[in-house]
C-alpha cells in the first residue's frame, strides 16, 4: 500500500497538524527536514518526536495513543522502597550527558538496533548545550551504572532512552526525575510508546488531543533559573 507523506522544507519550522499523521504506521506525521536544535525543540513543544533507523530519511511521530507518567504518579514498589533505603548508590543531574546518550546509543537491547544514530546524538548534544536536553545518572562509586536522558521543554520531561548495568538502577533513575518534577506543578513525563515496564512504574497512555492540552498546559509553567543546574539528587 502507497502512502503520501509530508515532507519538511529546510527553509521552515513548520510540521504538519497532528491530526494528519498515518493510521498506519500509526502516528508517522512527516519525514526530512534536519535535526537543527530549533527544529527540534519545535517539535517536542508541538508534541513530536523523531524516530528513525540508520539509512532511514529523518522520520517525525506523533502517536495516536500516548503513554505518560504524572510525576505524583509513580509506582515505588516495596521491593524498590526496601532498594532505596538500602542501595549505596549516588544519583545525579547533569553531570555525564555524553557519557548516558552514548551509552544508550550502544549497549546491548537483546538483539535490538539502535535508532540512536550519530546524528541523533550530536543533535541532543547540542539542545544539552543549549540547556534543554538532560540526563540523570546513577553511580556505583565511579562506576556509571544506570541513566536516562531526555528534553524538558517546561513541565514535561520527554523521555528518549535510558539503560541499566544494574537491577533497578532504571528505576532509581526514574525515581529521581520524578521526585525532582514534583517541584513543578503538574509536571509529567512523556514517555512516547507503551511498553510493560513503564506501565509497572504507574504510566498510562492518553489520546493525541488529550496529550496536546496537557502540553499546552506544561509549556507555560515557569522553571526556576537553577532546576536543570548540574548537582547530587539522592546519595547513601
Amino acid at each position: 500500500m502507497r502512502i503520501t507523506l509530508p515532507q519538511l522544507a529546510q527553509n521552515t519550522l513548520d510540521f504538519p497538524p497532528l491530526s494528519s499523521a498515518l493510521a498506519s504506521p500509526d502516528g508517522l506525521l512527516a519525514f526530512g527536514g534536519d535535526l537543527s536544535p530549533s527544529r527540534l525543540m519545535r517539535a517536542y513543544q508541538s508534541g513530536i518526536f523523531p524516530w528513525f533507523s540508520p539509512g532511514e530519511p529523518i522520520l517525525w511521530w506523533s502517536p495516536s495513543r500516548r503513554m505518560i507518567l504524572p510525576a505524583n504518579d509513580f509506582h515505588v514498589s516495596r521491593s524498590l522502597r526496601k532498594h532505596l533505603r538500602r542501595m549505596n548508590w549516588r544519583v545525579t543531574l547533569n553531570q555525564a550527558f555524553e557519557q548516558v546518550i552514548e551509552t544508550c546509543a550502544t549497549i546491548n537491547r537483546q538483539d535490538q538496533g539502535t535508532w540512536i544514530t550519530d546524528e541523533m546524538i550530536d543533535a541532543y548534544k547540542a539542545l544539552h548545550q543549549m540547556g534543554a536536553a538532560h540526563s540523570i545518572e546513577v553511580w556505583e562509586q565511579q562506576q556509571l551504572i544506570g541513566g536516562l536522558y531526555g528534553v524538558a521543554p517546561g513541565a514535561v520531561f520527554c523521555g528518549e532512552s535510558m539503560f541499566h548495568y544494574r537491577s533497578n538502577a532504571s528505576k532509581v533513575a526514574f525515581y529521581a526525575l520524578t521526585t525532582l518534577l514534583q517541584r513543578l506543578p503538574d509536571a509529567f513525563i512523556d514517555c512516547q510508546m507503551h511498553t510493560d515496564h513503564l506501565a509497572s512504574l504507574g504510566a498510562f497512555e492518553i489520546s493525541r488531543t488529550d496529550f496536546a492540552q496537557r502540553l499546552h498546559d506544561a509549556l507555560v509553567v515557569p522553571t526556576p533559573d537553577n532546576f536543570w543546574h548540574p548537582r547530587t539528587l539522592l546519595h547513601p
